[in-house]
């Protein structure tokens, strides 16, 4: 009896102590907490039965080959308390169906669904004017630089509200400030059709507060997926999310034309700012700013956010922050600007893909509105396709052991380097289908950047990542306002869009080479004073 106490005693204390230990924390760069279902797992699978007559062979092996004990239990640690997947349940026979059904029922997909709808109502509100502008030209005699400025009236107003919408976000949470949002950026779509039959101007005030009121969306969206995912599913969730945001430049640039030819020009504001109404109605209603405040969430789903989210204590802890966020230290930080000048070259890209691929594939390779229309929808459905890939990619890397910085920087180059090639490829297209598959590629490898600087803003302050995001929207804003306009003027002097992707090519280049320097995915801090003089 005495000697299987002394057997059982040393081996019990050793695999707790073990869980628990310095060493194993200290590879890994974080304390472990672990759930009591997987400390008993753990136990149950490196042990086996203590009360079978094998149990002392067993006991005695596994003191003998220490190295291979330690290997296992470090591959334990790993698995379960670091890199858990998206779903994993409590080993109960590691049957995957079991992973897969918790997660497509869980509260935190609901959430990044609903998400996900928003995004694709924000841009389907804001491309029905990118296939509108045709006939509205058309009818009011408008240039093409006018028709570019028309479009860039979104911009003015986007550019307001993203530095002041993050830090809404931050202080009030993601949950109420994205129902205000959606609510006014339906209201301007619906009343579109008013303003457009009254004067120019008034057209022109409600395209900028649909601006105004869409800044807010992806700060929102940063906001609640880093207070619903733990930090290796928040790759993938941001790219559901964005899978929306893709899905509505799809919808609305497919769906358009069709609601224009049975309900005239201004048919799909209408239908468009109706829906946004519903969407806001059942947000309220079915979601949580936080876990927590769920009273929907299972007890094992918020036990297993809660636990897995070590490296995010600022968000969970720090519910409210000050109102006036740190400007100075925030842009006294490199990692800052590699984020602003990621987010800049992102929007430059993304607004002139978005308001003028549709004039582009009709003067170019003259194909009419609805199949222009068609052309610049395709990609938008491969960049939902990519992205989710991206981010399924990224967050393996991670749990492989690979380090989030050099993650972020694999995912941005990918998605900046390889647009800008793909994007020469359009330039000596010589048919539209042709032009489509490349302009296709190009929209689809760009959506790794979703899994690069957009995640890396939750990674390096998510005390901040709201102001950090409105800081980085508002120099995209700038950006975007900037190549949108641009490409109008640029097209009436030089007579060519091809000219004007070709300087978008080597911008990419130059963003791709500033955020491999200056990028990191370690905390940031942001509170120091030692620093700011």
């Amino acid at each position: 009896m005495n000697s299987t106490l002394c057997l059982n005693r040393p081996v019990f204390n050793y695999t707790l102590n073990g869980f628990k230990s310095p060493k194993f924390i200290e590879a890994k760069q974080f304390k472990l907490q672990l759930q009591s279902h997987l400390v008993e797992s753990s136990k149950l699978k490196c042990l086996g039965n203590l009360n079978s007559r094998t149990g002392v062979s067993v006991l005695q092996r596994f003191r003998d080959d220490s190295s291979e004990s330690r290997r296992i239990l470090s591959r334990r640690i790993r698995v379960s308390s670091n890199d858990a997947q998206f779903g994993s349940l409590p080993n109960k026979g590691g049957a995957e169906s079991s992973s897969f059904v918790e997660f497509i029922t869980s509260e935190r997909v609901k959430v990044v669904a609903m998400l996900a709808l928003a995004l694709a109502l924000c841009n389907a509100d804001r491309v029905v004017m990118s296939v509108a502008i045709v006939p509205l030209s058309l009818a009011h005699g408008w240039s093409r630089s006018f028709a570019g400025i028309i479009q860039s009236s979104f911009l003015w107003g986007y550019l307001i509200s993203p530095i002041a919408g993050g830090t809404l976000v931050d202080y009030y949470g993601g949950k109420v400030v994205m129902a205000w949002g959606v609510s006014l950026w339906s209201l301007a779509t619906f009343l579109t059709p008013w303003a457009a039959e009254n004067s120019l101007l008034a057209l022109l005030f409600t395209r900028a507060m649909l601006g105004v009121a869409e800044g807010v969306a992806l700060p929102c969206m940063n906001n609640m997926v880093a207070r619903w995912f733990p930090p290796t599913e928040r790759a993938r969730a941001v790219a559901i999310a964005m899978a929306g945001f893709q899905l509505g430049n799809a919808i609305g640039l497919t769906l358009s034309p069709i609601l224009m030819s049975q309900g005239g020009i201004f048919g799909p504001f209408v239908i468009f700012g109706l829906c946004g109404f519903l969407w806001v109605l059942v947000w309220l209603s079915a979601t949580s700013s936080t876990p927590d405040r769920s009273p929907q969430i299972s007890k094992y789903e918020l036990d297993y956010i809660m636990n897995k989210r070590q490296n995010s204590q600022a968000v969970e802890n720090n519910l409210k922050t000050k109102m006036i966020p740190p400007f100075g230290r925030l842009l006294s930080k490199m990692p800052t600007w590699s984020l602003i000048v990621a987010n800049a070259m992102h929007s430059w890209g993304f607004f002139v893909i978005l308001s003028w691929m549709p004039i582009y594939f009709n003067s170019v390779h003259h194909v009419d509105l609805r199949q222009a229309a068609w052309f610049s929808a395709v990609p938008w459905s491969m960049m939902a396709l990519t992205g989710y890939f991206a981010g399924l990619w990224s967050d393996t890397l991670i749990r492989n052991g690979t380090s989030i910085t050099l993650t972020r920087k694999i995912m941005q180059s990918i998605g900046f380097i390889g647009p800008a090639i793909a994007v020469i490829g359009l330039t000596a297209a010589k048919s539209p289908s042709v032009a489509s598959a490349w302009l296709s590629l190009a929209v689809g490898l760009k959506a790794f950047s979703h899994s690069g600087f957009l995640v890396n803003l939750q990674e390096i302050a998510p005390h901040y990542s709201g102001v950090l995001h409105g800081l980085s929207n508002t120099a995209g804003t700038f950006a975007a306002i900037m190549g949108t306009v641009g490409v109008g003027f640029f097209v009436e002097l030089v007579g060519s869009f091809q000219g004007f992707l070709l300087l978008t090519s080597v911008l990419y280049f130059l963003a791709a080479l500033f955020y491999n320097i200056f990028s990191t995915g370690e905390r940031v801090n942001f509170d120091e004073t030692s620093s700011v003089s």
